[in-house]
């Protein structure tokens, strides 16, 4: 398979970055993504790479025996109480190491405000030659496809793109349709994951929970995954499944394995590339 595959941090949320970096070599990726900008969330473990140097050389280390790379550090999120400019850190290290990419969120209402810091984000990932890839949330700032758009269209960055979570495109009513009228060339790597085919309110509890911990195994929920896929490019696949379930059943290193296997299953029967 030509596809590119990614393991992303939040798959098995907590593990450092050696053991993640391991554990995707072992299950047979291609990349990791990994988070070594604070969520700043109650009892987090925190892996800043930029600013720890001893862990720093043990990523460089076990990237280069385990022959993996990084493909992208997160999450770089607009938000009025945070500045972005603390960024940068963790955008030269990751680039040291050889990241390409940034992922990105906005969690504001005020377009203004968040226009003007994502386009500080772009700049600042531009030193460093990395592409910014703005995530919509249904239950962030920006929810949807059109949102995300429009404040691309705005910021006119040239290392901003797309980034498609397939769980969040399901909930935010975006269609394959809506992606086929898409610029290919706005589209970056994309977040795989099932999830259940209802879409609840946002004050469900389960709007948040599922994408927190309940994501499902591709083919195994009611996302059209394939519509999605088909139409947008074949871009690096970044799998971000958390499932609480699944993790303490099999472990960081057996869920990790389960969502490839599944991906690439889903994948060969579907006729995607």
């Amino acid at each position: 398979m030509t596809r590119k595959f990614s393991l992303a941090y939040l798959t098995i949320p907590g593990t450092d970055p050696v053991s993640q970096i391991r554990i995707a070599a072992e299950a047979g990726y291609d990349f990791v993504s990994l988070r070594p900008i604070p969520m700043h969330l109650p009892n987090e473990p925190l892996f800043q790479f930029d600013q720890d140097r001893k862990l720093f050389k043990e990523i460089r280390k076990n990237l280069e025996e385990n022959n993996i790379g990084i493909m992208d550090i997160e999450l770089a999120r607009v938000r009025e109480d945070l500045k972005v400019e603390d960024y940068e850190s963790a955008f030269a290290a990751g680039a040291e190491l050889g990241a390409t990419d940034v992922l990105s969120s906005i969690w504001t209402e005020d377009r203004k405000f968040a226009a003007e810091e994502f386009s500080k984000i772009c700049d600042l990932a531009a030193k460093y030659n990395l592409k910014v890839n703005l995530e919509f949330v249904t239950f962030a700032g920006i929810k949807g496809l059109s949102d995300a758009l429009e404040i691309m269209d705005e910021v006119q960055r040239p290392n901003a793109f797309l980034m498609v979570d397939t769980l969040h495109a399901h909930r935010s009513l975006v269609s394959p349709e809506d992606l086929k009228k898409v610029d290919r060339e706005k589209f970056g790597f994309i977040h795989l994951c099932d999830g259940p085919g209802a879409i609840p309110s946002l004050e469900d509890p389960s709007m948040i929970g599922v994408a927190r911990e309940g994501r499902l195994y591709p083919g195994m929920g009611g996302i059209d995954i394939k519509g999605y896929l088909k139409a947008m490019p074949s871009n690096p696949i970044s799998i971000e499944l958390p499932n609480s379930t699944e993790f303490n059943a099999r472990g960081a290193a057996g869920h990790a394995a389960q969502c490839l296997i599944h991906a690439k299953k889903y994948f060969e029967e579907n006729g995607i590339v």
